[in-house]
C-alpha cells in the first residue's frame, strides 16, 4: 500500500510501482522501465493493477505488458483505467488466452465479471473458471477496510496468492 492505493501485480513489478508512484511518477509512468517476462518463447505478460480509495469514491486500473505476437523486440503496453466501477461488476485480467506453443498472451479489455459473497467465495469461483491445466496467476483486485499493517492472503490451498503488503 501507499498512502490509499493498493498495488497488485503478477510479479516483482510491485516494488517498481511503489518506488515510481512514491517519487511522484504516474502509474503508467512507473512501469516504463518494465516488460514483459524475458522468458521466451511465452514471454509472459507482466499484469499489475492499482485500487485508489479516498472520501468514500473509489477507482482502479489495471496494466498488461506484453510481446508483440511472441516478437521480443517490441513491448505492447495497455493500461486500462476504471472511475466510479458500479457495485457488484469488477474486471479480470489474466497472463494467457489458453494452452498453446507458445502460449498465446491476454487479449482486449479485462473481462467484466459480476461479484457477489465474500473474497473467499469469489476467489473459489475465478480459480474454478480458469482451464486447470493452464492455471497461471491472475489479477483481480478487491477492496477491503482492514487496517493497512493486516496481511490478507486468500487462496491457501492454490498457487495463486492475493496479499496485502505495507512496505
Amino acid at each position: 500500500m501507499l498512502g490509499n492505493k493498493t498495488i497488485v501485480t503478477n510479479g516483482d513489478q510491485t516494488d517498481t510501482i511503489y518506488e515510481g508512484m512514491d517519487k511522484q511518477l504516474t502509474f503508467e509512468q512507473s512501469l516504463r522501465s518494465r516488460e514483459f517476462e524475458p522468458d521466451g518463447p511465452n514471454y509472459t505478460p507482466r499484469i499489475s493493477g492499482i485500487l485508489h480509495i479516498e472520501n468514500g469514491g473509489y477507482n482502479f486500473a489495471m496494466s498488461i505488458l506484453k510481446s508483440d505476437d511472441g516478437d521480443p523486440s517490441s513491448c505492447l503496453r495497455y493500461t486500462f483505467a476504471y472511475e466510479n466501477p458500479k457495485a457488484g461488476e469488477g474486471r479480470f485480467i489474466h497472463t494467457y488466452m489458453h494452452d498453446g506453443n507458445p502460449l498465446p498472451s491476454f487479449s482486449g479489455e479485462p473481462k467484466k465479471v459480476a461479484i457477489s459473497g465474500d473474497i473467499d467465495s469469489f476467489t473459489q469461483l475465478v480459480w474454478e473458471s480458469l482451464n486447470e491445466e493452464i492455471r497461471f496467476p491472475c489479477l483481480c483486485a478487491t477492496s477491503t477496510s482492514k487496517p493497512a499493517n493486516t496481511r490478507q492472503k486468500n487462496c491457501e490451498q492454490k498457487p495463486l496468492k492475493m496479499e496485502w503488503r505495507k512496505k
